[in-house]
């Protein structure tokens, strides 16, 4: 009896349409891949990959020879149609990212989405996941998370989303570049407080390692020994009593004070972050970051 999978690509077959496979590829140990990737790569007329020399090494090493095209950001735009003109003449092919299941974090909407616009198959072909992975060995919460990708670059735009995830209950997980990661611990330190969290660095590769303790102790830690490879990080989420904190931001608690109780800057300041469970630095930090956002 055939899988459904199958079904799909023999009834593709069948009308001459091919089909896109999304295939996870290893995270790092080149052994974690599925037999039924291996397969589908086997069978694809062509794959399309984030780095050509990167899936080049991952297919040596399993002995399969296959023609190679490059689908990354800079060139979805126009590789994406060539593709999806391929796939309606029939091809099937081999969607891969350079690590774990394309599209998610990575290159590959713009295609998916064209093939379900001209009705072409698309196939997910599921593996490795640094995500669930580093979520898994965590020790954080797990019945709920948030995935937000990597957060913004840029240090005030990477704020305001901080900002909006504040009052998130559940285990905020996101990738973090290593030149960025103490910004992002400084950030997050500032504007959530100082909550669990955990670093999973390389993960499934032969330098693995999960540093655990509070948003504070890994930037401390971290500091002293500046961490390299690629970087998942685990924040735990909003406590209830967060989450029922006034809505008001720190600028209007601060003017509020200031003009029933007729004191300085400096002393709202101090009022306002006790009110709202920051300390002056946290509230400090919100008040600028509030003012970013007016000014942008």
């Amino acid at each position: 009896m055939l899988d459904w999978a199958a079904a799909v690509t023999k009834k593709s077959k069948l009308d001459g349409v091919g089909v896109l496979y999304l295939v996870a590829t290893p995270i790092g140990n080149l052994e974690d891949i599925t037999l039924r990737a291996l397969r589908v790569l086997k069978e694809a007329d062509l794959v399309a990959c984030e780095d050509t020399r990167r899936t080049q090494k991952l297919l040596n090493h399993y002995g399969i020879r296959k023609r190679l095209v490059s689908y990354h950001e800079h060139n979805e735009m126009t590789r994406a149609p060539e593709l999806v003109i391929e796939l309606e003449q029939g091809a099937r092919i081999a969607l891969v990212s350079d690590a774990g299941m394309p599209v998610v974090s990575d290159p590959g909407h713009r295609l998916v989405a064209l093939c379900v616009r001209h009705n072409i198959p698309v196939v997910p072909v599921p593996g490795a996941s640094a995500v669930v992975a580093a979520l898994a060995a965590s020790g954080m919460p797990t019945e709920e998370f948030v995935f937000v990708g990597f957060l913004p670059p840029r240090r005030s735009e990477r704020q305001q989303a901080l900002v909006r995830l504040a009052s998130e209950p559940r285990t905020l997980v996101c990738y973090e570049a290593p030149h960025r990661i103490l910004e992002t611990l400084e950030d997050a330190l500032g504007l959530l407080g100082d909550r669990p969290a955990v670093m999973a660095r390389e993960v499934t590769k032969v330098h693995e390692e999960f540093v655990r303790g509070s948003l504070a102790e890994l930037l401390d830690r971290l500091r002293k020994k500046p961490p390299q490879g690629e970087i998942t990080l685990l924040i735990g989420g909003a406590t209830e009593a967060v989450t029922r904190r006034p809505a008001a931001t720190v600028a209007e608690r601060i003017e509020q004070i200031m003009r029933e109780q007729d004191v300085d800057h400096k002393a709202a300041l101090k009022q306002a972050a006790k009110e709202l469970g920051l300390t002056r630095r946290q509230a400090y930090e919100r008040l600028l970051l509030n003012r970013t956002s007016l000014n942008s």
